[in-house]
């Protein structure tokens, strides 16, 4: 009988899940607990140079720079800053939207906005994932016709089949993941490691929203840099999602493949035993 390898992978993900909470925790818990108290201090050092004010005014307005970052607003710079609701960053915006990214740093602030949020994500997710499924033949089509172009007489498929799925994520890579950072770091004056995490990170459509592109208040962009940046990313939603799908199926077959070998070994452990134990007397009823 097959034993199902459901459980371990249950047991497994929720492994997952618990060593990644600790690694986290030993990796950031310390720091943030030396940014919170250097906050403070900066605070109690404001206070001590403008005597005028005390704490609690000092509260509301640290609360007044919260709010005005909740609802889209970079505390930075001054009123001359360009708008996010621009027609540029809108479309970028809906692109975060029917992708399902949702970096958090802007979202609709009126009731009107809101309410069609909603309905905009309802029909556009559905829609989104079927324009990615269509992509996604698209790219697994022209897989197989350079599949075709690779194979030749003589060379096993498994060969050709390695091949191609190296040069697919040779490409993949090289266009999605490792060009993009160098155009990030130099227009938004990133680190090449901070272009590379937020790529990641969006493609994945993880989209924790702690960088964002075309957000500097001191950087002046080009009116189609985040319109251009919203069809990278469905280009490479479409590529990392083939990829994840791949990966996701060879460990299954992986896991699978465990199992089975688990079962045959119990099906000749058990045989070998019948075929090691004497043969049983045979009891005539005499008529």
């Amino acid at each position: 009988q097959q034993i199902s390898w459901t459980p371990l992978l249950v047991l497994g993900y929720l492994f997952y899940l618990l060593l990644g909470a600790m690694v986290f925790q030993l990796l950031e818990k310390q720091a943030e607990t030396h940014f919170r108290d250097q906050f403070q201090l900066e605070k109690l050092k404001f206070l001590q140079n403008y005597t005028c004010l005390d704490r609690h005014a000092l509260e509301q307005f640290v609360q007044v720079l919260m709010e005005a970052w909740e609802k889209g607003v970079n505390p930075e710079g001054n009123s001359t800053n360009p708008s996010n609701w621009d027609f540029s960053n809108s479309f970028f915006f809906a692109g975060t939207v029917v992708t399902t990214i949702g970096y958090g740093n802007l979202s609709p602030s009126t009731v009107a906005g809101q309410i069609f949020c909603v309905f905009y994500a309802l029909f556009g997710v559905p829609l989104n994932l079927a324009f990615l499924n269509q992509l996604g033949k698209a790219l697994n089509a022209h897989l197989i016709t350079l599949e075709r172009w690779v194979q030749k007489p003589g060379r096993a498929q498994v060969q050709c089949q390695f091949t191609i799925l190296a040069i697919f994520l040779t490409t993949g890579t090289l266009l999605f993941l490792v060009f993009p950072p160098l155009v990030f770091s130099y227009v938004e004056g990133w680190s090449y490691g901070e272009g590379f995490y937020f790529t990641f990170i969006t493609l994945s459509t993880i989209g924790f929203g702690d960088y964002v592109v075309g957000t500097n208040p001191n950087k002046h962009y080009i009116p189609v840099y985040r319109s251009l940046t919203a069809i990278w990313i469905v280009f490479g939603l479409a590529w990392l999602a083939l990829v994840f799908n791949v990966g996701a199926d060879l460990m299954e077959r992986y896991l699978q493949l465990k199992w089975h070998k688990s079962d045959l070994s119990l099906a000749e452990g058990d045989t070998t035993k019948l075929e090691d134990e004497p043969e049983q007397p045979r009891i005539h009823i005499p008529s």
